[in-house]
């Protein structure tokens, strides 16, 4: 009895002095769990950084769910679900969409989950495309309720297309993404070129034996409420000092998308669907991908609170449907582009963004329409 006593002590100084968990924090519960899936490059950490977190490695999706928890995201609901799925750090998208799938059924076995949600950062948003439809063609049922992309090249990035080119200052694309990614790239089971054909518009080479590029892609893998119940992007952009100093250092010396322009598939031959407007040196890309590449169905728009939660809502500009026939404002407007670098939202700094409020705000818009 004293012991049980000095347990419910201890439960509840620790509530009066704020280190016991809260029942619900800043977002709701989803209805299905979280799964993240991580761009290229992506396996425990990018540049040293741990992938899907915050500047200090806290996994934005770990919820406090345990006793005097603390290294974990105090803005989601203490019974958030969350996996993090590994694919090929360097592959196509038909292979890593593949591995995708198969580590989600893995998780939906374990958890008894239904569904799931998808949160794809960068390739890992084009990477959930291929998987949502596999598992819808697997089960026989829509298996994604909430298919996120954040900062996706879904027609493409200039940046790929630049280091398949062997353009000035890339002697080598393994050795180029090596020097971005790290020595990952020299993994077994690991295609540099493959990953880097994925992310270019068109079919890189007709004499390869294999079609490869976005607007294949997305002819292959469309929008569609078959394979993921609602398609919302979250559109990323940064110019200057801020940006990580990787890619500030490639747009200053080596190449600077122009990625804000409009017309018809590639029509400047860069890598992107879309044209330039001429500009270069402005917040139209993320440093790796321009704005007239990342918008997949819904935009949405992200408000940061500095006395409040932080927000997620559905932007005015229609949503994309038909991914390689966007408008002209889809392409090139900038509403709702969130002031960061490709590589800010996925927690490599030192920066100032809160990775885990921001995350808390997917989670709260996940929950309204899952």
């Amino acid at each position: 009895m004293k012991r049980l006593q000095a347990v419910l002590v201890t439960v509840v100084c620790a509530g009066v002095l704020g280190l016991a968990p809260e029942a619900r924090a800043g977002a709701a519960k989803t209805t299905y769990p979280v799964v993240f899936a991580h761009g290229m490059g992506g396996f425990d950490d990018l540049l040293g950084y741990d992938y899907w977190g915050n500047d200090f490695g806290m996994f934005v999706g770990d919820a406090c769910d345990a006793f005097l928890e603390t290294d974990c995201n105090e803005d989601i609901d203490a019974g958030q679900k969350s996996f993090v799925a590994q694919v090929a750090p360097f592959q196509s998208s038909e292979v890593r969409g593949l591995d995708l799938a198969n580590d989600i059924e893995g998780f939906m076995a374990s958890s008894g989950a239904s569904k799931v949600n998808l949160i794809g950062h960068s390739q890992g948003g084009i990477d959930a495309r291929k998987a949502a439809r596999v598992l819808r063609e697997r089960r026989g049922v829509t298996t994604v309720a909430v298919l996120v992309s954040v900062s996706s090249p879904h027609r493409g990035s200039p940046v790929a297309k630049y280091i398949l080119d062997l353009k000035p200052g890339v002697s080598s694309v393994v050795a180029a993404l090596a020097e971005y990614y790290g020595d990952v790239v020299y993994r077994a089971g690991n295609d540099a070129f493959a990953g880097a054909k994925q992310l270019v518009y068109n079919d890189y080479s007709a004499t390869d034996g294999v079609t490869t590029g976005m607007k294949a892609f997305n002819d292959k893998y469309p929008v569609s409420t078959s394979y993921a119940g609602r398609y919302v992007s979250l559109i990323t952009a940064q110019n200057g000092a801020n940006v990580n100093p990787a890619l500030y250092l490639l747009s200053e010396f080596f190449f600077d998308i122009d990625g804000d322009g409009y017309c018809a598939n590639d029509g400047d031959n860069d890598g992107a669907g879309g044209c330039g407007d001429g500009v270069r040196n402005e917040a139209d890309d993320d440093g790796l991908v321009g704005i007239n590449s990342q918008q997949m169905g819904y935009r949405l728009r992200y408000s940061e609170s500095a006395l409040g939660f932080d927000s997620v809502a559905n932007d005015a500009i229609a949503q994309v449907t038909n991914l390689n026939a966007p408008t002209s404002a889809q392409m090139t407007s900038t509403s709702s582009v969130i002031s960061q670098d490709h590589l800010d939202v996925v927690g490599v700094g030192p920066d100032t963004f809160d990775e885990p409020e921001f995350y808390a705000a997917i989670f709260q818009y996940i929950a309204t329409y899952d």
